[in-house]
C-alpha cells in the first residue's frame, strides 16, 4: 500500500504541513518522487511515522527522535517494547492523577478527608517521569541506579512544604541566573549565591551531596543540549555561567 501526502495525513491524523516538514528536517523522508512530483509513502514510511508518534506522546524532542531513529542499530520492535513500557508508566501517573482529583473532589464535597501529602503525589510523579525520560539515560550511567533510585525515593517522600519551596527555589534560580549573568563576573556576589542557592535546591532531591557530584552535574549541564537548553531559554549563555559559578563556589575553579 502507498500513500500520498494528503492521504498518509487522512490515515495518521498528522497534517500534511508537518509530513512535510519531517521531509524538510530529515525525520520521514518519503520513499519516492513520482512523476508528478508527489511525495510517496509505503509500508516502511508509515511504521517509521508511527514510531515517531509514539515518542511524540513522549514527549520526546524531534531532534532527539531523528537521532534514535537513524542510528543504524535502532530496532522498531525493541523500540515498539520500550513505547509499550513507558506508555504504560504514564497511564500510571495519570491514573494516580486523576484518583488525586477525584479525591479533592469527595474532600471538597466533604466526603472523605485529605491529607496534604496526598494532594501532591501525582505532580511528583510527572516531575520523576519527566526526568527520567529526558535525562534517565545519562544520569544513572554517570551516578549509577541505587543512587537514582534513592533520589526519587526521597521526591515521593517530600512533604508538601518541601514540594512547594523546591518550585519556588526552582524559579528563584532561573531570575538569579539572570541577574548574575548581567555582572559578567560568576565570582560576583550574586553569582555566587546563585550557586549555593542551587546546591539548596538539589539538595531537596539528593539523597547524599558532595562537592564532586554537584560539580559533575554542572559539567553535564554544559555537555548535554537539554540541560544547556533549559538555563538558556532566558539568558543566552546562561549554562556556561551557571557552571563556571558553581566551580568556583565550590573551589573547583
Amino acid at each position: 500500500m502507498e500513500y500520498t501526502v494528503n492521504k498518509l495525513a487522512q490515515l495518521s491524523g498528522v497534517s500534511s504541513r508537518t509530513l512535510r516538514y519531517y521531509d524538510q528536517i530529515g525525520l520521514l523522508k518519503p520513499a519516492r518522487i513520482n512523476s508528478s512530483g508527489y511525495r510517496i509513502y509505503g509500508q516502511k514510511e508509515v511504521d517509521l511515522l508511527q514510531q515517531i508518534l509514539f515518542y511524540r506522546e513522549l514527549e520526546v524532542r524531534l531532534e532527539a527522535i531523528i537521532e534514535i531513529i537513524h542510528q543504524p542499530t535502532f530496532n522498531q520492535t525493541t523500540a515498539l517494547k520500550n513505547h509499550y513500557n513507558n506508555l504504560k508508566k504514564k497511564r500510571a501517573r495519570l491514573d494516580k492523577i486523576i484518583a488525586t482529583v477525584e479525591m479533592t473532589i469527595a474532600s471538597k464535597e466533604g466526603g472523605i478527608s485529605m491529607q496534604d501529602k496526598q494532594k501532591f503525589e501525582g505532580f511528583k510523579e510527572k516531575m520523576i517521569e519527566d526526568n527520567e525520560l529526558k535525562y534517565g539515560k545519562e544520569i544513572r550511567e554517570k551516578y549509577g541506579d541505587e543512587t537514582v533510585d534513592a533520589s526519587n525515593a526521597k521526591l515521593r517522600g517530600m512533604s508538601q512544604e518541601d514540594y512547594q519551596a523546591m518550585a519556588v527555589l526552582g524559579e528563584e534560580i532561573l531570575s538569579l541566573l539572570e541577574r548574575a549573568y548581567e555582572t559578567g563576573d560568576p565570582a560576583s556576589d550574586v553569582a555566587q549565591e546563585l550557586a549555593a542557592k542551587h546546591k539548596e535546591w538539589l539538595m531537596y532531591s539528593w539523597p547524599n551531596y558532595s562537592k564532586e557530584a554537584h560539580a559533575g552535574l554542572a559539567e553535564m549541564y554544559v555537555a548535554d543540549e537539554r540541560f544547556t537548553a533549559y538555563y538558556d531559554k532566558n539568558v543566552k549563555g546562561g549554562t556556561e555561567f551557571l557552571r563556571d559559578a558553581i566551580l568556583i563556589y565550590l573551589g573547583m575553579k
